[in-house]
């Protein structure tokens, strides 16, 4: 497949390149220039919120497919979807599970209601709205030539958003951890280096559509998740568990403060997605979570800190942390 990768260079975008430079691909990579391409990739520079850049950058190329991993204005996607409409056979967009209008019910698939979006917002706005705008955008110019994914956490090496790396290092940190909720609480994720391959299959077949593209309901935990990272890092960590109205009340904001945590009653069913229609589509997330995991913590002790991300506080601080210990997680509780 000669495929056009819009990013490339982070993250969600180098599973692409790399799964596709495994599958044969002949890829082109568009962004912004801010890291070296890939070997065997042709890199193309250009800002794609300067349009007439764009389409200098664009040229007169034609490919197979287009992979989009674009969070911000919701017009900057429409611009390129208009540019590439005649160019590419197949668009599919990196969106999220944060679409889904909160809260989502619990078992919620495809058709469940959405939060309001629109293509033509240029304003970067709050994220499940501008992801929910992106969808429409992409959708609007290619119709059944549109693929959707719906992930909620990626999870991988090479994470750039800062959830996993920091509770990875608060983890391997040790002591007493403050553990958010319940350890019974349902936990779906993906791994990065699943998603990108059935995402490229699902191009190259043509295959339209929105959807969730997670592990299956019920197969994980956050008792799983924390305790893997404890066994996977070697640490000696204590798990503090503290119910979620505790965490609300003592000003510890969700996902903000405590990474990957949402409280029952922000939740609703997110974190228990139907994704029947991905995996009968061919998704595979059979992965064990301790290899996600491990590799993640291998990477992260090769490489250390993403630069991008370098400096960018994350997670709860150390003194806010021991305050609510020492509030609500006493010894005996």
């Amino acid at each position: 497949m000669r495929l056009l990768v819009l990013g490339g260079t982070h993250f969600v975008g180098r599973s692409i390149v790399d799964a596709a430079l495994e599958r044969g691909d002949d890829v082109t990579t568009l962004n912004r220039g801010s890291r070296p391409a890939a070997d065997g990739i042709e890199p193309l520079i250009a800002d794609r919120t300067d349009p007439p850049a764009l389409r200098r950058a664009i040229g007169d190329g034609k490919w197979d497919g287009v992979i989009d991993t674009w969070t911000g204005s919701p017009r900057v996607l429409s611009d390129t979807c208009a540019l590439l409409a005649d160019r590419v056979g197949h668009y599919g967009y990196v969106s999220s599970w944060a679409v889904y209008r909160p809260p989502a019910p619990p078992g919620a698939d495809e058709s469940a209601a959405t939060v309001e979006g629109d293509p033509d917002d240029e304003s970067d706005a709050f994220y499940p709205v501008a992801k929910r705008g992106c969808e429409l955008a992409v959708q609007r110019v290619f119709g059944e030539r549109a693929l959707i994914t719906r992930p909620g956490p990626m999870l991988g090496p090479y994470e750039d958003v800062g959830s996993l790396t920091w509770w990875l290092r608060r983890i391997h940190r040790g002591g007493r951890v403050l553990a958010p909720g319940r350890p019974s609480d349902p936990f779906q994720y993906v791994d990065v280096r699943d998603h990108a391959p059935w995402m490229l299959d699902a191009v190259e077949r043509g295959t339209g559509g929105a959807f969730n593209t997670v592990c299956a309901r019920g197969r994980h935990t956050m008792g799983d998740l924390l305790e893997t990272m404890r066994e996977v890092t070697g640490s000696d960590a204590e798990l503090v568990w503290v119910p979620d109205e505790e965490l609300l009340a003592a000003g510890i904001r969700p996902y903000l403060d405590l990474p990957l945590w949402l409280p029952a009653a922000m939740r609703g069913g997110i974190n228990d997605v139907d994704v029947s229609a991905a995996h009968g589509a061919g998704l595979d997330t059979s992965r064990p979570l301790r290899d996600t995991l491990a590799d993640s913590w291998s990477w992260l002790e090769r490489e250390g800190e993403p630069p991008w991300q370098a400096g960018v506080a994350r997670g709860l601080d150390p003194a806010a942390e021991q305050r609510v210990l020492d509030r609500f997680g006493g010894e005996g509780r």
